[in-house]
């Protein structure tokens, strides 16, 4: 490169190590050790590698010694030289990086001093310009079409919308931001673990975008809020206005008009829809219009609610039509691998045998469970098919052999993942207990109580359970299941539904009406199943309380249904008038299906163990 040439371009500062005199002899000594061919050279590079992450600076070669790979020998080499180097150039000799760049730049300044004005003349103009601008931190603004634009111009949409909630679930968001970006937020391109959905993080990290509750909701930020209203002004400009401003809207109108920004891919698809469509996806969706005519009303909260019912309605718009999907067993990879592999080997090999489409993969919750996949056609000049919706069928199954009954009662997980697979969503757990013959005999726990444990499973948690006797039975009742449930689905439409919105009554009386065809998706499924994800203050109580002994899941509900919170059920506690009362407050809470009480004893263990500071009695 010529020297009067001017290279531009941004250039990463690198951090300096501040102490550029041990770093030196290091390097010193272990260029030494490598001309020589001694293994000790490994033992200086690892010393440098943590010397230069060391952010302060060292005195001596004995301070060095918290350093990793800094014994004793390394810390002695240091302090001698640190000796010599003091001898030769006086006590006070700058041994930092920052003393060593006062003094140097000293003495350049000195010696270029005669010659300043020749050295500012001799500089191009360029390069004297780029020296004393100041660099400005440029406004993050994502680029058009992007996923961190469309998830900022489709939140302040809905927040202009009369009656908005002011926030977005994220399955509603990535329904109505699809068609605001080239990209999808669900299926990440070929090659890429990426997806649009991916720079929703950074527009988190940027503060433009706030995450809060679980499940987990989307709002603007005041920053955001501003970025946005200066995306969509200029998206209005370059589209002419074709979308009217919401402003307009409640001046003009009564408010209830909402302007569908995916209309134009409706009504390409439209003809698609109608003739495939059977009756009841017409009941499906006059469902949900109807109990919105009946319960709408002037009031704001339900307004609100009918927002959220039309967002959920849009983010579960896409559906499976008969003869598009195919019913696939889906098999947990632990099922497979680990253990005794020969006996899970030979699962694989029956389900082979037996003709069934099974996937391996990663389930948060249970064993086996059948997802409806999205049949797709391999693209011209791509290696691998694009990927297809999957829809969560409603049954799963639990695979229990009967030493691993016999462990997970022992260490808790047996009570535990029942509790998780009634709250998985999914409405027909299934409990396969499988025989071990002989070793039945030798396990920790009597017989008696593994099957007081089975008949518990079937007959108060309301599982269904089936015995078999070994790998080749379960790999049968699998099979038969995967070609029943074929069966039951071919001439059905294939709704996706969202857990998010199930607690909003008009829909879950729309879902009524369609009930054997809205699944899950089968991203969202694994996502809620997730055994170690942010919980509630709720959920959190909710474990406290069946740490207890006696307390059961259901006991747990039960006494959540009128206390949500530890602070809900101490205020209850400060306004009983005598420590009898207190005591027998949560005593006539019912529970079960019985609706039994809870009973004095336990109502006295949950008051001591929240209000008294001694030991429980």
């Amino acid at each position: 490169m010529p020297p009067d040439q001017v290279r531009l371009g941004r250039k990463r500062p690198v951090p300096s190590c501040p102490n550029p005199l041990f770093l030196q002899w290091l390097t010193e000594l272990r260029d030494h050790a490598k001309e020589k061919g001694l293994k000790t050279q490994y033992v200086y590079q690892k010393a440098i590698n943590s010397l230069k992450k060391y952010p302060l600076p060292l005195k001596n070669g004995k301070e060095a010694k918290i350093l990793q790979n800094f014994g004793d020998g390394i810390c002695k080499i240091l302090d001698e030289r640190l000796q010599k180097h003091c001898l030769e150039n006086g006590s006070n000799a700058p041994i930092h990086l920052a003393t060593l760049c006062n003094k140097r730049n000293m003495a350049e300044t000195c010696k270029d001093t005669p010659c300043v004005s020749n050295a500012h003349k001799k500089q191009p103009q360029k390069e004297v310009i780029k020296k004393n601008t100041i660099k400005k931190k440029r406004e993050y603004v994502p680029q058009r079409r992007s996923g961190g634009y469309a998830a900022l111009l489709t939140l302040y949409r809905h927040a202009q919308m009369p009656g908005s909630k002011g926030f977005m679930f994220r399955n509603e968001l990535q329904a109505e931001a699809q068609p605001l970006c080239d990209k999808s937020f669900t299926v990440p391109d070929l090659g890429s673990k990426y997806t649009a959905w991916s720079s929703v993080s950074t527009l988190i990290q940027k503060d433009l975008l706030v995450k809060t509750h679980s499940p987990a909701r989307y709002s603007l930020t005041e920053h955001g809020l501003a970025l946005a209203e200066k995306l969509d002004s200029e998206e209005r400009v370059i589209h002419k206005g074709p979308v009217e401003d919401k402003s307009e809207e409640e001046s003009s109108g009564d408010g209830t008009d909402v302007v569908d920004l995916t209309l134009e891919e409706e009504e390409d698809d439209k003809g698609v829809k109608e003739s495939c469509s059977s009756k009841s996806t017409e009941r499906f969706i006059t469902a949900l219009s109807m109990n919105h005519a009946k319960n709408l009303t002037s009031d704001s909260d339900a307004s609100g609610r009918y927002q959220t019912l039309e967002m959920g309605r849009r983010a579960m718009n896409w559906h499976l039509l008969p003869g598009s999907y195919e019913i696939v067993l889906c098999v947990d990879f632990i099922e497979t691998t680990g253990g005794s592999s020969a006996r899970k080997q030979e699962l694989v090999k029956e389900l082979q045998r037996n003709g069934v489409t099974f996937d391996i993969r990663k389930l948060n919750v249970g064993d086996f469970l059948w997802v409806a996949r999205e049949k797709v056609t391999p693209v011209p000049g791509q290696l691998r098919p694009p990927v297809g919706k999957e829809l969560v069928l409603d049954h799963i199954i639990e695979r229990k052999r009967m030493d691993d009954l016999c462990g997970s009662i022992i260490d808790g997980r047996f009570r535990e993942q029942k509790f998780r697979l009634k709250r998985c969503g999914l409405r027909k757990p299934i409990y396969l207990v499988e025989e071990c013959g002989s070793a039945a005999a030798h396990l920790s726990l009597p017989e008696s109580t593994l099957q007081q444990a089975i008949v518990n499973t079937q007959v108060v948690d309301g599982f269904f359970v089936k015995r078999v006797q070994d790998v080749k039975e379960s790999t049968a009742y699998l099979t038969i299941m995967t070609r029943y449930l074929q069966k039951l689905y071919q001439n059905c439409t294939l709704f996706c539904r969202s857990r998010e919105l199930e607690g909003y009554g008009e829909y879950e009386m729309a879902q009524t009406e369609n009930h054997s065809c809205s699944l899950m998706s089968f991203t969202e499924f694994n996502h809620g199943a997730i055994k170690n994800k942010c919980q509630t203050v709720r959920e959190v109580f909710a474990r406290q309380l069946m740490q207890i002994s006696g307390v059961s899941g259901d006991k747990a509900a039960a006494i959540l249904e009128l206390y949500g919170t530890v602070i809900s059920l101490l205020k209850a506690y400060d306004q009983c008038s005598s420590e009898t009362e207190k005591e027998k407050l949560l005593s006539s809470i019912k529970y079960g299906k019985l609706k039994r009480n809870l009973g004095p004893a336990l109502s006295r263990t949950i008051y001591q163990l929240y209000c008294s500071h001694g030991p429980l009695s």
